[in-house]
């Protein structure tokens, strides 16, 4: 997802963990890399504080670039989950692998959000 006029360009850290943009009242977090404990806590946080300072009602995770995930991401997500749904927000991924596929699915987290292609598609429906 390149930077667009419609698309406020959050965050980028140096560690290039993931990439954070606002459209509107969605925020679309978008790994940079494979999704594990070591990059979670900070991820954690840059959203979380998104969350507050920016009014964000839905969040998109952009797997688009990821490969593997551990249960740290299922965190991220049940995490971010939990704070957007008390004010009637939504959560979705778009760009899931197979492998990420399968991990949403076995961990049962397509029971509360939807998956989509890519961000754009992502964007129309929350």
């Amino acid at each position: 997802m390149g930077k667009n006029d419609d698309i406020t360009w959050m965050q980028k850290e140096s560690r290039e963990q993931a990439e954070f943009f606002v459209k509107d009242n969605t925020l679309v977090i978008q790994f940079n890399q494979d999704v594990d404990h070591h990059n979670a806590i900070w991820i954690r946080e840059q959203a979380d504080h998104l969350l507050e300072v920016r009014n964000v009602k839905n969040i998109i995770f952009d797997f688009s670039r990821v490969t593997f995930m551990d249960s740290s991401g299922i965190g991220i997500i049940m995490g971010r989950y939990k704070k957007v749904i008390f004010i009637g927000g939504k959560i979705a991924v778009c760009g899931v692998c197979d492998t990420i596929n399968r991990i949403l699915s076995l961990s049962g987290l397509y029971k509360i959000m939807e998956c989509y292609p890519n961000v754009e598609e992502a964007l129309k429906s929350v």
